[in-house]
């Protein structure tokens, strides 16, 4: 059987990290590149766990861009969906490390490449192939990409493809608190499966994120898969049938970025090989344990697409607790 097309859509740009962690930007005295955006993580991470994947989205043709590109198809990703645009820059992000290995972003698109990515330049072709198209929320933010992102959903849709959301939060893209919450929830009804961080699900339903009742507030009726990451303490999973928690892995936390890509990732290729993991809890189980070690294998390295892990990374670290 061919393996199954994974496509990701949104954005990809460069985070400068601080080569010390621990320090705020500004006594940041040096700065290491590295290749981001949570769609273009996920494609990666697809990839490097032995599924295919794609990448749909828009880059400066600068430097910058093409690297991106490269980095992409090094990695295996896919990218006949990827476009430049000669007027716009690839967009930049600057991240602090905290000493907890937490971050804190300073963004540079105003507006960035990503943002202008234009319907008319989707590869519609390459959707309609997938099994499963994987999107976040920050393609929503502005048009015309956000008008480029609901013609995407509609054609994946229309194509029999599975929707996965991750809205991937971030407050400081968005005009306001207000605009945020009702931009993320305004494809929120249109999705097969979302995963949502235990921050996130406080944010957007101002609610205790520990409490069944809150979670399944966010639960609608074409959803068949409601996941929330609970950090290191693992992952919960609720669909119609049945619900449950998945202990995590806990590991010398080095960078936390990108390990919720890191998870989606595993997740999308386990579901990608066999759809019936959707009905059978002992399948889905499997699935998530795995999932939570490829997010924990990723945050013992810096940087998000390095740090990915391969199937055998994963499966070690499941060993050696399980002993």
């Amino acid at each position: 059987m061919a393996t199954p097309l994974i496509v990701s859509f949104g954005e990809m740009l460069i985070d400068f990290v601080p080569d010390t962690s621990g320090v705020s930007l500004a006594e940041s005295t040096g700065f290491l590149k590295a290749p981001g955006g949570a769609p273009a993580n996920v494609a990666c991470a697809i990839s490097k766990l032995g599924g295919k994947s794609a990448f749909i989205g828009k880059f400066g043709d600068d430097e910058f861009g093409h690297m991106l590109v490269n980095i992409l198809k090094k990695n295996g990703v896919n990218s006949e969906g990827v476009c430049f645009d000669t007027h716009a820059r690839t967009a930049l992000a600057f991240v602090t490390l905290k000493k907890n290995g937490e971050r804190e972003f300073m963004f540079y698109r105003n507006p960035s490449a990503d943002m202008l990515l234009k319907e008319s330049e989707l590869n519609k072709d390459l959707i309609k192939k997938a099994k499963i198209f994987h999107y976040g929320s920050i393609s929503l933010i502005s048009e015309p990409c956000r008008a480029a992102h609901m013609a995407a959903m509609k054609t994946a849709k229309d194509a029999g493809v599975l929707l996965s959301y991750d809205p991937n939060v971030r407050l400081p893209l968005w005009p306001s608190t207000e605009a945020a919450i009702e931009g993320i929830k305004s494809i929120w009804n249109e999705a097969d499966i979302i995963k949502v961080s235990d921050d996130e699900v406080t944010f957007l339903t101002r609610g205790d994120a520990e409490k069944d009742d809150v979670v399944l507030s966010l639960m609608h009726d074409k959803l068949k898969l409601l996941i929330v990451t609970d950090g290191e303490k693992g992952c919960r999973y609720y669909t119609k049938k049945f619900k449950g928690r998945v202990p995590g892995y806990s590991v010398k936390t080095v960078d936390t970025t990108g390990a919720g890509d890191s998870f989606v990732g595993a997740l999308l290729v386990s579901l990608g090989k066999d759809g019936s993991i959707l009905d059978d809890e002992g399948k889905l189980k499997e699935a998530l344990a795995f999932a939570n070690a490829c997010g924990a294998v990723c945050t013992t390295q810096k940087g998000a697409i390095p740090a990915l892990p391969t199937p055998s990374d994963a499966q070690q670290l499941i060993k050696s607790k399980s002993k």
